[in-house]
């Protein structure tokens, strides 16, 4: 586990604007930031962060959060993954507890292997660029293909040498495991020798998203029909294809900054596009778009056009994957690159501008290409058309998120001009598809749905109830809010609010006095803190290793309204403001709580009183409840409230 110290050394540095900031465009709005938000589709922005209260929440999702949570939920990462991509920002040491025996074996492999791949890519780059073979045989080839030096350096390009174990050697002989070394599929064993995997062969380098290389790409120099072109690493604890695009390290700012993002199949291309200038573009290996591959795309843009080779195998690459992208509500378009090239191919024959006006001038909507395909391929054929209206209306159906309506129905119009049907009967069958889908869904998770709805029916039999609890936990928030927020503020001469709030709702009656055991817990945990000669802040909090924890303090810590400064000057800038105005929110939050025992004691009273029989006990009680009303008038004279006797 990772030291309490560190992860304070972290905290103390975080800037929440420049986290967020590297991943969604943020412009000041008052006090505060605003964006589009990238958890879910929306034109006009709803995301906005605090860097006061360094917290985030869209107003149109609902999501919020901190730093952290912000990273877990954008880039996917665990706590502790999350505490590691910030102490690589921000340059600080890391110290690490013991752990349990399993979970440290795991990190240990995990880091073993990045630690080797990192030692292998400055060997292969070091035998590329500093060795006779290296470049006699891969660096003229590269250079022979067009590329620069400075590109080849930039994207950590190799050379693992012809010689059948150059690298296994020197792996071994830096006391690498051999075991690991084999995962990285960077070594092969046979019969008892171990020997380089990808000798002969240029390396391309795999990085995730904080530059981390995760495995590597192979390509053969020599023609030899009986090997592979590429070889890839295959899948660890650190690689999982289906969870990469190459290229998306260098061409995250640029894909946001033009809000498109390129889509190629081969790493040459990626490499070839950058050095001429243009770079929001990535790889997909060639293999079909996956769910996390396009969610990657989504985190920087809506906006997909996927760039492949004019021939059949082109086409047909270009289109799978096709039904995933329409899911996840990306604009995808298709340009075919003429010729029998490849963006490699062309880019280096025609040049960056003309590249790019191609680009520009030839992007086709790929629902309506893959309709123009079919129709080709189906000729007069009768029965292939019929299964051409079907599949374009299952594909349509797959556009189903309410912001997308319109898209739908354009595509309905469009499909149908084009197929010379009636626009009606499409619509109905893509209908039939959605509820087709949606059926499915609804199987699935029947029992989970039927189980929710009793209790939601028990809900809705229990509204006075609910409106009721609801209040009381808005009051409980409040208090507890006033405590993080202002604990460390003076309250008189003699105590911080902090100990004021301890001392009025003493701590041993905590749980009578707030409901939310999570809340109690927030305040227990304060407590100890104080107790000890800290000074506990929001942020110590909203950063707190107990996500449960963190979570709740964010949703206390929510955004209030801004004061217009319009008013500000109507008041000739003295409208008061919460921090001027802390002791009256303190003093009534804390005693609205006890205003709530109170109540509580009179009714259980009212219920003994009901229950009573003896004339002395039924005396007592009415004695009890004249001393809990006048306590209740008493308190609520003092905070301004009206009761009935």
């Amino acid at each position: 586990m990772i030291t309490q110290n560190t992860i304070q050394q972290i905290l103390s540095r975080i800037d929440i604007v420049e986290i967020v900031g590297s991943f969604v465009k943020l412009k000041k709005r008052g006090t505060n930031y605003l964006g589009l938000c990238p958890f879910h589709n929306e034109k006009s922005p709803s995301f906005t962060v605090s860097p006061t209260k360094e917290i985030y929440k869209c107003f149109g999702c609902g999501r919020s959060g901190n730093s952290i949570s912000f990273l877990m939920e954008a880039e996917k990462y665990s706590y502790v993954e999350a505490l590691r991509w910030l102490a690589a920002k921000y340059n600080v040491e890391i110290e690490e507890t013991e752990t349990s025996p399993e979970f440290k074996q795991q990190q240990q492999v995990a880091e073993s292997l990045y630690i080797i791949n990192s030692f292998a890519q400055k060997f292969f780059s070091n035998a590329l660029l500093n060795t006779e073979d290296g470049q006699d045989i891969a660096l003229s080839y590269l250079k022979q293909r067009g590329f620069r030096e400075d590109i080849i350096k930039k994207f950590q390009l190799g050379f693992n040498p012809e010689a059948r174990d150059s690298f296994t050697k020197e792996a071994l002989a830096q006391q690498y495991n051999l075991e690991y070394l084999q995962k990285t599929g960077l070594v092969a064993v046979r019969d008892g020798n171990a020997y380089d995997n990808y000798r002969g062969r240029i390396i391309f380098p795999i990085h995730n998203q904080s530059g981390k290389v995760l495995g590597f790409g192979a390509r053969i120099i020599k023609s030899n029909d009986k090997a592979p072109k590429y070889i890839n690493t295959p899948e660890n604890e650190i690689y999982v294809k289906s969870k990469l695009l190459y290229g998306s390290y260098f061409a995250r700012q640029a894909i946001d900054k033009a809000d498109e993002c390129l889509l190629v199949e081969g790493y040459t291309d990626v490499v070839s596009l950058h050095q001429a200038g243009i770079e929001n573009v990535v790889a997909s290996g060639g293999t079909s778009l996956t769910p996390d591959q396009l969610r990657l795309i989504k985190k920087y843009t809506n906006n997909l056009t996927i760039i492949y080779d004019g021939d059949n195998a082109g086409i047909k690459a270009a289109l799978r994957g096709l039904d995933l992208a329409l899911e996840e509500s990306l604009n995808v378009n298709l340009v075919l690159i003429p010729d029998k090239e490849d963006p490699d191919s062309y880019v280096n024959k025609v040049g960056a501008a003309a590249f790019t006006e191609f680009i520009a001038n030839n992007k086709k909507d790929v629902i309506l290409f893959q309709l123009e395909i079919s129709l080709k391929d189906a000729g007069n054929d009768s029965n292939k058309k019929s299964a051409i209206v079907n599949q374009m209306a299952e594909t349509i159906a797959r556009i189903n998120k309410a912001e997308d309506f319109t898209k739908q129905q354009d595509y309905i119009r469009k499909c149908s001009e084009i197929l010379k049907i009636e626009e009606s009967g499409m619509h109905a069958l893509v209908n039939k598809f959605i509820r087709e889908k949606v059926t499915k869904a609804e199987n699935q998770t029947y029992r989970e749905e039927a189980h929710e709805a009793l209790d939601n029916l028990r809900v809705t039999e229990e509204d006075d109830t609910i409106a009721l609890f609801n209040k009381d936990e808005m009051h409980e928030r409040a208090m507890v809010r006033s405590l993080l927020e202002f604990g460390l503020k003076d309250w008189d001469e003699q105590q911080k609010v902090a100990a004021y709030i301890f001392h009025e709702i003493e701590m041993n009656q905590l749980d009578e006095l707030i409901d939310n055991k999570e809340l109690v817990k927030v305040v227990q945990t304060y407590k100890a803190w104080y107790d000890e000669g800290l000074e506990p802040t929001p942020k110590n909090f909203l950063y707190h290793d107990n996500l449960q924890m963190s979570s709740l303090v964010v949703s206390i810590m929510d955004f209030n309204y801004e004061i217009s400064p319009k008013w500000k000057e109507h008041f000739e800038g003295h409208l008061p403001t919460r921090d001027d105005l802390f002791r009256e929110e303190v003093f009534s939050t804390v005693n609205y709580l006890k205003l709530k025992k109170i109540k509580r004691l009179i009714d259980e009273n009212q219920r003994d009183l009901e229950k009573s029989v003896a004339a002395e006990e039924q005396m007592m009680l009415l004695q009890t409840h004249q001393h809990l009303k006048q306590m209740e008038i008493d308190l609520t004279r003092k905070l301004g409230t009206v009761i009935f006797k």
